[in-house]
């Protein structure tokens, strides 16, 4: 059973930047997609960005052209570049891994707390 353990969260301004990591206990090549998600309090949680195999992605409309999500397979390790952060993008984030294309995320990590300050 691959583990995912996501690092990198923290408190920082508005207007600034965190990178996320989500290290794979075992290899993501086996991963059809990998995704972040987020909930933020009293809200549902809420997939960010997604990536596949075939590195084609998807962003939700509120993060795109200010968040970025990449794999690196040889470090079974996965991304979540975010820029311009806003006090709205405070939640905690999770890695989430499936092998299909479709479907639930069969694999996720503990989540890591944002929190952007105005």
């Amino acid at each position: 059973q691959v583990q995912l353990v996501e690092s990198g969260g923290g408190l920082v301004q508005a207007g600034g930047s965190l990178r996320l990591s989500c290290a794979a206990s075992g290899t993501i090549f086996i991963f059809n997609n990998m995704g972040w998600y987020r909930q933020a309090p009293g809200k549902e949680r809420e997939l960010v960005a997604r990536t596949s195999r075939s590195d084609s992605t998807y962003y939700a409309d509120s993060v795109k052209s200010r968040f970025t999500i990449s794999r690196d397979n040889a470090k079974n390790t996965v991304y979540l570049q975010m820029n311009s952060l806003q006090p709205e993008d405070t939640a905690v984030y999770y890695c989430a891994a499936r092998r299909v294309n479709v479907g639930k995320y069969d694999y996720w990590g503990p989540g890591t707390q944002v929190t952007v300050s105005s």
